[in-house]
């Protein structure tokens, strides 16, 4: 399918030189690098916390909320930016989402008070919702069906894991050699270049079919999940028992219940039901939520054991992870490859249990551990299965699909590994912190963290099991 879906106007095209179809790798390079952006501020800004704490003199709470702010918005927004890439425009949707993201940057790297920045990394957050399934929509309506996109979606897999493998390498050499501010400025070049590539090069495509979009649904469905980020978001500081975390994620399960009776009656419902019928689509997207729940905490808890524990700079710390982040890139790579030959299934299973071998390797960390056995060889592990189980989960998730439900599958998939990153996060660091108590030793923290990553584990054999027994054997275009 190409991504150009509809003809222009007559009169138009009298008066306007046709502009050449670009070919499907310049496509899929653009929306990669959006998924860069998106990925990379996730994780760069957790190395520039202490230093955006002395700068604009934020509190506990305030550093908290840098975080949270963007995250809440990201989660809330994502089902929504895909429908909308759907009805108005896959090209509108990419311009609009990046547009807000890189302004949004602009206006936290030049932020003079804690609220201004704070507002910033919420409009980048919905900004990166907008943007974040508008990119793998763009890639798989650039590829048709095949080897070929099995091999685009490992790129894209591959950037967006690079994204979050780099953040804090990067965020560590920006706070070090320039200031905290830099780890968002960095974002406007880049988001410029690819704003003006964007706009000359992609051709719009949509498949929306004049319909109009559910309102009911998307208020729904925005403020329930946004309402559980939020609930989740308060576990690390106010405990899983407290009101400031039962009522937000009461209300956000209870709105979401809601969203789904809308969704039955709605006659264009912002997310059809329907689609959890297709096995690919609700296997993959479990398999992507208890997935995301383990590997989004990799880097948070390495980095983490690298500086308590180990004693190493940010700049250190980031560098030691190279390797993984290399390995998350390879593993990528690699899969489409894999799944022409053994399929979509055993290749995302192969990657889960190389990633599970890794997180059980961590898990024997110790307060005295080496560079080769504490973090560069088990964190290989672990990234290598990650992106060799990332591609085929992508495949399987967006095959089979309607193109006109192509921007909403893109935002599901991405939710779920948002909420299962979210919610994983959250839970691992509250056993952490319990094991730990309030000593802060060194052997402390390290059996924390050490907990965390025997959780990890265990949620990966749960998905291993699940993936397994209920995914498809072949994705549609990875034979």
């Amino acid at each position: 399918m190409a991504l150009m879906l509809g003809a222009p106007d007559a009169a138009l095209t009298a008066r306007t030189p046709r502009r050449r179809t670009p070919p499907p790798w310049l496509a899929v390079a653009l929306a990669c690098f959006g998924q860069f952006l998106v990925v990379l501020d996730i994780s760069v800004v957790n190395v520039a916390l202490p230093s955006m704490r002395t700068g604009l003199g934020l509190g506990e709470q305030g550093l908290q909320w840098v975080v949270n702010a963007y995250a809440i918005a990201f989660a809330g927004f994502m089902l929504l930016g895909g429908r909308a890439g759907d009805l108005y425009g896959r090209k509108r949707m990419f311009l609009v989402g990046l547009g807000l993201f890189t302004l949004a940057s602009l206006a936290g790297g030049l932020a003079q008070d804690d609220w201004q920045l704070l507002l910033a990394r919420a409009v980048q957050g919905l900004g990166a919702a907008v943007l974040a399934p508008s990119t793998l929509t763009i890639v798989t309506s650039a590829v048709p069906e095949g080897p070929a996109r099995a091999r685009a979606i490992a790129t894209w897999t591959a950037v967006g894991a690079g994204g979050g493998a780099a953040g804090g390498f990067v965020g560590g050499v920006l706070v070090e050699t320039l200031s905290w501010r830099w780890v968002l400025l960095i974002n406007v070049p880049i988001g410029v270049l690819v704003l003006a590539g964007a706009a000359w090069w992609l051709a719009e495509g949509r498949a929306g079919d004049g319909r109009r979009l559910d309102l009911p649904g998307a208020v729904l469905a925005t403020a329930g999940l946004a309402t559980l980020a939020f609930g989740i978001s308060q576990t690390e500081a106010e405990g899983w028992t407290a009101p400031h975390t039962l009522v937000p994620l009461g209300a956000g399960l209870a709105l979401i219940a809601l969203f789904l009776l809308v969704e039955v009656r709605a006659k264009a419902p912002l997310m059809p039901l329907g689609l959890f019928r297709v096995r690919a689509v609700s296997s993959a997207n479990a398999a992507m939520f208890l997935s995301g729940a383990a590997m989004f905490c990799m880097w948070f808890f390495m980095t983490l054991y690298a500086q308590n524990v180990l004693g190493y700079t940010p700049f250190q710390a980031g560098f030691a992870l190279v390797p993984s982040s290399l390995a998350v890139i390879v593993g990528s790579k690699v899969a489409p490859r894999l799944m022409h030959a053994a399929g979509a299934r055993a290749v995302a299973v192969l990657g889960t249990l190389v990633a599970l071998t890794g997180f059980a390797w961590q898990s024997t960390m110790t307060a005295d551990g080496a560079y080769l056995t504490a973090i560069m060889f088990p964190g290989i592990l672990m990234m290598l299965g990650a992106g060799l189980a990332g591609t085929p989960l992508a495949a399987l998730a967006t095959s089979g699909t309607a193109p006109e439900e192509a921007g909403l599958v893109s935002g599901l998939i991405n939710t779920s590994r948002t909420m299962g990153g979210s919610l994983g996060l959250a839970v691992l660091s509250t056993l952490a912190a319990a094991r730990t108590g309030d000593s802060t030793t060194p052997e402390a923290l390290t059996e924390g963290y050490a907990l965390a990553f025997r959780t990890g584990t265990a949620v990966l054999a749960v998905g291993l099991v699940l993936m397994w027994f209920w995914l498809p054997r072949k994705a549609a275009g990875a034979h």
